[in-house]
């Protein structure tokens, strides 16, 4: 669950699937953050102080195994149930034109978002992400292996306990330039250590993601007419840049905005850069189609 005081309150909301935690602070037209597997909304954290003054930042975890609580045992969480839940939480909220922030594998779920749940969209950013061939990135299919195995999501709680490998490239270190700090590091890997119940939903959500999703929310992004902001990293170690290019061309009412000095983690390595995009994005928009 996400500790950093810089993201606001921490609140709750309870949906079908189960009760998913957030932070909210700041006030104005709402920015949903979505992150990726493994991590949770500390993810935003050095990212939400600079928009807050200006925008209503909202940071859920969600539960990709850096969640508390877990969900309920019958939740679905292949790839279009976590779609269904990020809607189902703009939702609850009573949110409408969202710009919707995602980074990692929770871009990923944001194109479904996209494709499937537009009505509360106001705005799409995709950070570098998984897309195309490229859910789960080569690097990390492992996860999806491992999933498939039993007591598997235990062996790798045990392995996340080595907190020396955490910004080596077996964990984050393709992800980010920098190393990442120890209480947001704390914050990631808690939970599935510690619980259960959390290794389950981690484990369901590996097993569901299949490319298929992203190839065909890649053609549907076609007729996502919303204004769309690809904001990618020139350096993809694990995300590559022509998939931000791709994106881009796909969507009418998209601007690429490459980023420089980062990795697939820009809310770590850029958040200044970051946030000056996604707020000037949110207040002036991407050009109209023709």
């Amino acid at each position: 669950m996400s500790v950093s005081a810089e993201l606001g309150e921490l609140k709750q909301v309870d949906l079908a699937q189960g009760t998913v935690r957030y932070r909210e602070r700041g006030s104005g037209e709402p920015i949903v953050f979505v992150h990726g597997l493994l991590v949770n909304g500390d993810l935003w954290r050095k990212v939400v102080p600079l928009l807050a003054d200006r925008y209503r930042c909202i940071t859920p975890d969600f539960p990709l195994g850096s969640h508390d609580p877990a969900l309920a045992p019958g939740a679905d969480l292949s790839p279009p149930g976590v779609a269904r839940l990020i809607a189902d939480f703009l939702e609850k909220l009573d949110l409408s034109e969202v710009t919707l922030v995602g980074n990692d594998t929770g871009g990923a779920f944001c194109q479904l978002v996209a494709v499937e749940h537009p009505q509360r969209l106001g705005r799409l950013v995709l950070t570098p992400c998984d897309a195309y061939e490229n859910f789960l990135p080569p690097a990390f299919r492992y996860l999806q292996l491992m999933a498939r195995l039993p007591g598997s999501m235990f062996m790798l709680a045990g392995t996340l306990r080595m907190r020396f490998l955490h910004n080596t490239p077996l964990v984050f270190g393709l992800l980010t330039k920098e190393p990442i700090e120890r209480e947001a590091l704390d914050s990631y890997f808690a939970p599935v250590k510690q619980n259960a119940a959390v290794r389950r939903d981690l484990r369901k959500v590996l097993k569901g993601i299949s490319t298929r999703y992203t190839v065909e929310a890649a053609e549907r992004l076609r007729d996502f007419r919303r204004p769309a902001l690809i904001a990618w990293a020139r350096e993809g170690r694990v995300f590559p840049f022509e998939h931000g290019v791709r994106l881009a061309e796909a969507m009418p009412n998209a601007v690429l905005e490459p980023i420089d000095n980062s990795y697939a983690f820009v809310p770590e390595d850029q958040p200044a850069r970051l946030a000056e995009l996604i707020a000037e994005f949110a207040r002036f928009g991407a050009p109209a189609a023709a």
